[in-house]
């Protein structure tokens, strides 16, 4: 073989090169290197290209390792075990038609169109057929074909859902992979062979219109996922498991907080009275630490007439999301969406001069979106919700200082509550409103701001709304998943748009910068989040019934009618579980309820004056006088207060 037809590969991180002749396949060459025999390796990079194990390497290159540690690792193994679920289903339903079956945050999906909707059963009957195509090792193998061979291809087997998408994408070759008697069409990479796909679950089974449209087919998607070992499985589903028991939905049904009606709508939340008393001690602890930073509270009506909301640019920006107008002496009335126009107008009501500025207008302005319906779920995405809304009209000069308070607040805010979080930098979308001159100002800023705050942020390119770059705070819960929270949005387009301005020091009428900012997100998300969060075992200072009183016997009745008594005149939310039951079935009841504080009484305490506390959790703290009792809850319900 002569010197031209061989080639050098490395590894990255590793030391040396393996000289191999030209056309060896990446899985030889890393044979060849001692690498890959445990079938860890998934794929491999090169300039930049991820590329199959399988692909022959055709000059010299230094070959970046793919496992199913790696991002792009996880994806593969995914997409791969995607192509083995909708192998089995054709397995089981021959007759079955195939859409999409993208990979997925820890895991994937596949759409199909089958004669009658799947059952558990089904889902226990397509996993023995993936396993025993993984038993089979089945070799997958990458071709291409033209556009129009895979156009016959596709009308030949009647899947007319491939045959929309070759037509949509209007590529000259089309890439396929094939694995036994399963063929696909597919970007890749993919693994070698079925054998590397050992560790999977499925999941649920869902309805799903066609490309996201009500008026297309509604097909049926499996859900499922994979991991490298048994243990990473293991562990996945075991957090699954867990996600399902914090289920605000569950939780919320269990602690009696909110409910959603059908008749009433989809997407709109009846609050009972346990989650009132949590949602009114949130937005009391949230006007308290507002007004402590210079914020007033304002209000604004629900609806307002069209020419608003097209003077603002969400007629033409976010029409899909909002209501059907109502039409009123001959003028369109729209439920707003957003809270800043109103703001607007109301500091449009004065001149004001930049000695007045900042202004901080602050509300609890409950907004409407029309989302589809097939995406609400519980608290976390509805069609009304309350924002902890603020809009900041300040002077340029002013725009650093203010974005910092703001992030300050969100800080308190969120270590008040238990959250950590993350922060995103999202940058101007494909759909916007404002010169570049503009837009590069106000993303430049928010930069300079997060850089000098020193921590770590993230950037989302195309992430912000349409009128100006934003600042996400993404929240992280008790199982490290994350949800969106606080945003701070620069808007220097708004004011233009309105006309927004202040008198200078030179007598000069000069346009605000506006920052629209919320510290808490969505009430409604917000307290889903929560839940989630503690699984409805809240804070002290948050929990709907704090403490309640419980006597063993009629005897103590009187003296635990007092002890309620008296936490009540403290403003403890307590209750008195005065029922003919015994107090092990009450204390039972009561940690079910996650109450914090559990106070029980009998004959002997009556006569000593004292308490028996159990902490949630079924911890036994002893007997205490009422003082040390009342200290103990006044301290387990304390409220969080900022510095300022």
């Amino acid at each position: 073989m002569s010197a031209s037809e061989i080639i050098q590969v490395s590894i990255e991180g590793r030391s040396g090169s393996i000289p191999v002749p030209k056309g060896t396949t990446v899985l030889a060459a890393l044979s060849a290197a001692g690498e890959g025999q445990d079938r860890s390796v998934l794929a491999a990079k090169w300039d930049g290209k991820l590329l199959d194990l399988k692909t022959p390497l055709q000059q010299d290159c230094v070959l970046t390792l793919i496992s199913a540690q790696d991002e792009n690792g996880k994806e593969i193994l995914c997409h791969s075990t995607s192509h083995l679920m909708a192998q089995a289903v054709l397995r089981l339903f021959p007759e079955a038609k195939l859409a999409i079956g993208p990979a997925i945050e820890n895991g994937f999906y596949y759409d199909f169109d089958v004669s009658r909707p799947f059952t558990p059963d089904d889902l226990t009957a397509i996993e023995s057929a993936m396993e025993a195509i993984v038993k089979e090792r089945l070799s997958v193998e990458r071709y291409e074909l033209s556009r129009d061979e895979a156009l016959a291809y596709y009308r030949s087997t009647n899947q007319n859902y491939k045959v929309e998408i070759i037509e949509d994408l209007g590529e000259a070759s089309v890439s396929f992979y094939k694995q036994g008697d399963f063929t696909d069409m597919c970007r890749g990479p993919h693994v070698p062979d079925t054998g590397y796909l050992r560790h999977f679950k499925l999941l649920t089974i869902a309805g799903a219109y066609w490309r996201g449209d009500e008026k297309r087919p509604m097909l049926q998607r499996i859900y499922g996922t994979a991991a490298a070992t048994k243990q990473e499985l293991k562990d996945y589903l075991h957090k699954l498991e867990e996600a399902r028991e914090r289920d605000h939905r569950k939780i919320g049904k269990e602690l009696d907080l909110f409910s959603v009606h059908e008749e009433a709508g989809p997407g709109l939340i009846f609050w009972h009275p346990f989650g009132a008393r949590i949602r009114n001690v949130i937005e009391n602890f949230w006007r308290e630490e507002h007004y402590k930073r210079g914020y007033e509270q304002v209000f604004i009506p629900h609806i307002q007439r069209e020419d608003l909301f097209r003077k603002s640019g969400h007629l033409d920006n976010y029409h899909e999301n909002m209501f059907s107008p109502i039409e009123m002496d001959g003028a369109n009335y729209y439920a707003k969406p957003m809270n800043c126009p109103g703001h607007i107008l109301i500091y449009k009501t004065q001149l004001h001069s930049y000695r007045d500025l900042p202004i901080r207008y602050a509300e609890l302005g409950t907004v409407y979106r029309y989302e589809r319906s097939g995406v609400l779920h519980g608290l976390l995405r509805v069609r009304g919700f309350t924002q902890d809304d603020a809009h900041i009209f300040c002077r340029p000069d002013q725009l650093a200082d203010e974005m910092n308070g703001v992030i300050q607040l969100a800080d308190f805010m969120m270590e008040a509550f238990g959250f950590e979080y993350k922060l995103c930098l999202s940058t101007r979308p494909e759909k916007s409103i404002g010169s570049d001159a503009i837009w590069h100002l106000a993303e430049t800023t928010l930069r300079e701001v997060l850089v000098k705050r020193g921590k770590p942020f993230d950037v989302e390119e195309g992430g912000g709304a349409f009128y100006g770059p934003k600042i996400d705070v993404n929240l992280l819960d008790a199982l490290g998943r994350m949800w969106q929270g606080p945003t701070f949005q620069l808007d220097f387009n708004l004011p233009e748009r309105f006309d927004v301005d202040y008198v200078d020091r030179d007598g000069e009428r000069k346009k605000v910068v506006m920052i629209h900012r919320t510290v808490l997100g969505s009430m409604e998300r917000f307290l889903g989040n929560l839940i989630e969060h503690y699984k409805g075992a809240f804070p002290g200072w948050l929990s709907p019934v704090q403490a309640i009183v419980m006597p063993i016997t009629d005897d103590a009745l009187s003296y635990a009618e007092n002890v309620h008594s008296q936490l009540r005149k403290a403003q403890v939310r307590v209750e008195l579980d005065d029922r003919n039951e015994k107090i092990g079935f009450k204390v039972r009841e009561a940690e079910k309820r996650k109450i914090p504080v559990m106070l029980v009484v009998g004959k002997k305490e009556a006569e000593e004056g004292t308490v028996s506390i159990r902490a949630r959790g079924r911890q036994d703290l002893g007997t205490m006088s009422q003082q040390e009792a009342f200290e103990y809850i006044n301290t387990v319900t304390a409220i969080p207060k900022s510095e300022i």
